[in-house]
């Protein structure tokens, strides 16, 4: 057990890096055409729209750079996206074709609640400037009582 508590930033950090990757190919797809994507019109609501926030966002939750709010903004997204794209269908994903949706919802509100972990611009920014790192602290055990 002792092994897994001292991976687990290492890991979140790798969680965190794919899971930022693949959001953002899901916006360079819309914005760009590229990976087999279709371009969405500038401006059009809302894939357009999705589009800039899945670049912007999973790039940033990729480089680890204000983390958590833009892990917050796409976890919305990606709720909205299956509550008004998705739900209408039926209600199960499995029924609904929501799996993708609802899965990056759940991660990206992991990350925003875990933090970015060690390999982060936000972690060594704040170390760079003195501060703590932007990572939770390890839970301590209560004093027992006899």
């Amino acid at each position: 057990m002792k092994f897994v508590e001292s991976v687990r930033p290492y890991v979140l950090s790798l969680f965190r890096v794919v899971v930022g990757l693949l959001f953002a190919c899901h916006g360079a797809s819309k914005l760009f055409g590229v990976l087999g994507g279709e371009v969405a019109r500038f401006g059009a609501w809302p894939m357009w729209y999705a589009g800039v926030i899945e670049l912007v966002g999973g790039t940033l939750v990729l480089l680890g750079l204000a983390t958590r709010i833009a892990a917050l903004i796409c976890s919305g997204e990606m709720a909205f996206a299956y509550f008004t794209v998705h739900q209408p269908k039926a209600l199960w994903p499995m029924e609904n074709e929501g799996e993708l949706a609802a899965l990056y919802s759940w991660s990206f509100l992991l990350i925003a609640v875990t933090g970015p972990g060690v390999w982060a611009l936000d972690t060594w920014l704040g170390r760079a400037r003195g501060r703590a790192p932007a990572t939770p602290a390890t839970p301590t055990r209560p004093a027992s009582t006899l």
